[in-house]
């Protein structure tokens, strides 16, 4: 079988150098790969000419629906994945974390774009920043889809994953996607991609796929581009540090393999809930996918006294460790994904071996099950113990990218913190312990070298994600020897493939170009309440203000009684003469209750709910005998797609709400969310 790119909106094989691929379990052929030798400047300018404006033209909302969409196409055709995935030597469990795991990152991120970005072409950024004395020169940042296309070149071990997770924020941001796996798995992307071009939910070309090296391709790249890189930090350094990269200021995340590390808190003992949850967390980490993961534990760090313990309890466990094919049941791991890299693993191994004690030796004497063992790509779990390792810094500079960790003693809190830090910038790092001063030292004395860190305790345990989780809301990536990128992090990385600019001007100005009004705009009125109008009829900057109502101490007293606020400020003649205020004032939520009564329309009409309120500020104190006045306006409009169970075709209206007293000064700004009906269909 012939693994093929797909460029240019066909399917091809290379012409270049040829790799044969083989099942890490059985060592049977899956297939050939052939590097494309030409042609890397055609297909990077087919992604930009011919799916970048069709990506751009689509609101970021409906960006988010098609990924929603392949979302479900793909996972109709999960065990078409699974199949294929258990020749890569991956288990049931490891393969639900590549393909289901990397399914659902999609779904998250719809939701997150859905959520929190308005459904127009570009992004909104933070509030208007006033730059005059008058507020007729003002500052806001937008972000627009950059106009090249995103190159993603990933890592081998989680080839489904490791790409959705790039390529869904990419697509969402507007920018199409190229897409090289690591070359020993290329054949599961490769089904996956196929799936995708099937599917055709996105516009042609927005996702292409290179199996075999990128050749030339770097040379092609223009400002306009975006790179990520999964994989180990010497290639991401070679790559980074390409001519054309550094020349064109061309972005490039990396993401590295890391010395990732554990710490036992000095509180733990034996007979602890969180002995036993981290002796499990490591058992896990080091199996999980062989040990193949970019985050899993390579340094177990315990106190001095816990050492032995700890050790006995690590090699009882991962001595329960069933070994074998992954089809079989009751195998918990697989092979690593071919002989080459289990060569790497074990020569690593030998270089840890070097003063430090091998307490379980995972090169031989070890079973597998429904395969010999002199099959396939196997080694089981290899736990050494470093007694110096202030010392033997080997430990802390070598990984071995396999079942393979390291256990270390130390002495202090001081000293944990120093080995932390001796791997030089992880991806991630984990924290056991149910005391909270020794959590609250341990992850500020160590965050600044770590993209990511976990406290698990008995009150989480059962819902933790665990150690090596990245997650689609929260950052992934570290310092340093971790490759100094972020990527996932929620908004940040749909962001990361936009040009932030700041854009400065008159609030009329700024209000056309940004869809959302600005204070000090020009607005609108007409004899029709806004309350009135369907979504598509009513303007940004369309504003009603309404008529008067003075504040009494009845009011005060009937709200009080009503709502059971009796607060002293409220009620209390004499303490509220020596308060903040010097004299009664009315409530705040009164303030609010009563400008509702004046801009609400009491009629029926396309307004079905009130949707929220954001951003609420109490400016100044409304006192018994004060005038109030509401000027509402209509500052921001987000289109909804109708779900199946939706009674109405409906948008969201973000109105400005600013209540004044009778000397026209503010007393209360914010902002107000209402359901309205749409005419329009989807």
């Amino acid at each position: 079988m012939k693994i093929q790119s797909y460029v240019n909106g066909q399917w091809c094989s290379g012409d270049g150098r040829t790799q044969q691929l083989f099942n890490a379990v059985n060592d049977t052929l899956v297939g050939e790969v052939s590097s494309l030798t030409t042609g890397f400047d055609a297909l990077l300018d087919y992604g930009r000419t011919k799916a970048g404006p069709a990506l751009r033209k689509l609101t970021i909302h409906q960006r988010a629906e098609m990924i929603k969409a392949l979302a479900k196409y793909l996972l109709d055709r999960k065990e078409d994945f699974y199949r294929i995935s258990y020749l890569t030597g991956a288990t049931k469990g490891d393969s639900w974390v590549d393909i289901e795991g990397g399914i659902g990152t999609m779904f998250s991120y719809s939701g997150i774009a859905r959520r929190e970005l308005n459904n127009d072409t570009f992004i909104v950024e933070g509030p208007v920043e006033p730059l005059s004395k008058n507020g007729t020169f003002v500052g806001r940042h937008i972000l627009t889809s950059k106009e090249g296309v995103s190159v993603h070149i990933n890592a081998f071990n989680f080839p489904i994953w490791g790409m959705l997770e790039k390529i869904t924020p990419s697509l969402i941001a507007g920018v199409p996607v190229v897409v090289k796996p690591g070359s020993v798995t290329c054949y599961l992307t490769e089904a996956v991609v196929k799936a995708m071009v099937e599917s055709k939910i996105f516009p042609e070309g927005s996702i292409q796929l290179i199996c075999g090296s990128v050749g030339d391709l770097f040379d092609h790249l223009t400002e306009q581009d975006v790179v990520t890189f999964t994989g180990s930090a010497s290639t991401g350094q070679m790559l980074k540090a390409h001519k054309n990269i550094i020349a064109k200021s061309i972005p490039f995340t990396m993401e590295a393999d890391s010395l990732n590390c554990c710490i036992l808190a000095p509180d733990v003992n034996v007979e602890d809930p969180e002995f036993d949850l981290y002796i499990k967390e490591i058992v896990r980490e080091m199996t999980t996918k062989a040990g193949q993961k970019c985050t899993a534990i390579r340094r177990i760090f315990a106190p001095e006294n816990m050492t032995e313990a700890v050790g006995e309890a690590l090699k009882a466990r991962l001595l329960k460790t069933t070994i074998g094919d992954p089809t079989q049941e009751g195998v918990r791991m697989g092979a690593l994904v071919g002989k080459s890299q289990r060569d790497d693993v074990v020569s690593v191994i030998e270089q840890l071996s070097q003063g430090n004690e091998v307490l379980l030796s995972g090169m031989e004497n070890f079973k597998t099950i429904g395969i010999n063992s002199d099959k396939g790509s196997f080694l089981a779990p290899t736990l050494l113990q470093c007694f110096d390792p202030l010392t033997n810094t080997n430990v802390h500079d070598i990984e071995a990218f396999g079942p393979v960790s390291t256990l270390m003693p130390y002495t202090d809190i001081e000293q944990a913190l120093v080995l932390a830090k001796l791997g030089k910038g992880s991806l991630a790092g984990s924290v056991f312990t149910y005391n909270k001063d020794h959590a609250r030292d341990l992850i500020l004395g160590a965050a600044s070298h770590h993209g990511r860190m976990l406290v698990i305790d008995r009150d989480c345990a059962r819902e933790s994600t665990g150690h090596g989780s990245p997650l689609a809301n929260l950052v992934h990536g570290g310092p340093g020897r971790a490759g100094g990128g972020e990527e996932l992090g929620g908004v940040r990385a749909i962001k990361h493939y936009m040009q932030r600019t700041a854009i400065q001007g008159s609030p009329s100005s700024l209000m056309a170009i940004t869809n959302e009004y600005v204070k000090g705009a020009t607005t609108t009125e007409d004899r029709i309440h806004p309350f009135k109008k369907y979504f598509e009829e009513l303007q940004i900057g369309e504003s009603l203000t309404t008529h008067r109502r003075t504040v009494t101490e009845a009011d005060i007293v009937n709200f009080g009684c009503l709502s059971g606020d009796h607060f002293y400020a409220h009620f209390d003649e004499i303490a509220a003469k020596d308060s903040f205020f010097g004299q009664r004032v009315a409530h705040g939520y009164f303030v609010i209750a009563a400008a509702a009564g004046l801009f609400v329309d009491p009629g029926q009409g396309p307004v079905i709910a009130n949707y929220g309120i954001d951003n609420l500020r109490f400016v100044e104190p409304v006192l018994i005998g004060d005038t109030i006045q509401v000027k509402l306006t209509a500052k921001r409009k987000i289109k909804k797609s109708k779900r199946p169970d939706d009674k109405y075709h409906t948008g969201i209206v973000v109105w400005d709400i600013e209540v004044t007293n009778q000397h026209g000064e503010a007393v209360a700004i914010y902002d107000i969310l209402t359901l309205v009906e749409r005419q329009e269909q989807d």
